[in-house]
């Protein structure tokens, strides 16, 4: 078990395009993975992007079969790796959420996403993953793949008298896990 540094807002290995995997089912992919997934748990996390360990790799995990103490109020989505993602919006419509995020630790802000979309992608041995998704799980999804693309969720917030520090705005949660 290896418990990764999150990196913070600021770092600018955030802010940079990931490349793609070109090797599936590899010692180094499956200890990517294992990195991960063990940070996230650590962490109590939604989700997690190589990028937010400092790899540079279009790889996300997210997802936990179970609720979320983070986010107690939603649904449970399954666990997932997902390698080279394609996202496509279903619709124009939107639905705004609250979001938080381990590299933007004890804030929280609404964020407009897709509520609605397709995503593509592969599995650590190089298998196609296909789904179609709506709610939180569509959410999840885009946060994730977000940071594959160098954008932190406060960039897409578009309301800042929403946007602030998670034990002002949920004093029931624990803000040492955001």
């Amino acid at each position: 078990m290896t418990i990764q540094t999150i990196l913070k807002m600021g770092d600018p290995r955030l802010l940079r395009v990931a490349q793609p995997v070109t090797r599936f089912n590899t010692p180094q992919l499956h200890a990517l993975l294992q990195d991960l997934n063990d940070t996230m748990i650590h962490a109590n996390g939604a989700g997690l992007a190589a990028p937010q360990i400092g790899v540079d790799l279009q790889v996300v995990i997210f997802g936990s079969g179970e609720a979320n103490p983070r986010y107690p109020d939603a649904p449970v989505v399954p666990r997932t790796v997902l390698i080279n993602p394609t996202l496509t919006p279903l619709g124009d419509e939107e639905e705004e959420g609250w979001e938080g995020c381990l590299s933007v630790p004890g804030l929280r802000g609404v964020v407009p996403r897709f509520k609605r979309l397709r995503y593509q992608g592969f599995d650590a041995l190089g298998q196609t993953i296909d789904r179609t998704v709506e709610g939180f799980h569509a959410r999840v999804v885009q946060h994730e793949c977000d940071h594959l693309i160098g954008v932190l969720y406060p960039m897409r917030v578009r309301d800042f008298s929403r946007f602030g520090f998670t034990e002002v705005l949920f004093p029931g949660l624990d803000a040492a896990d955001d």
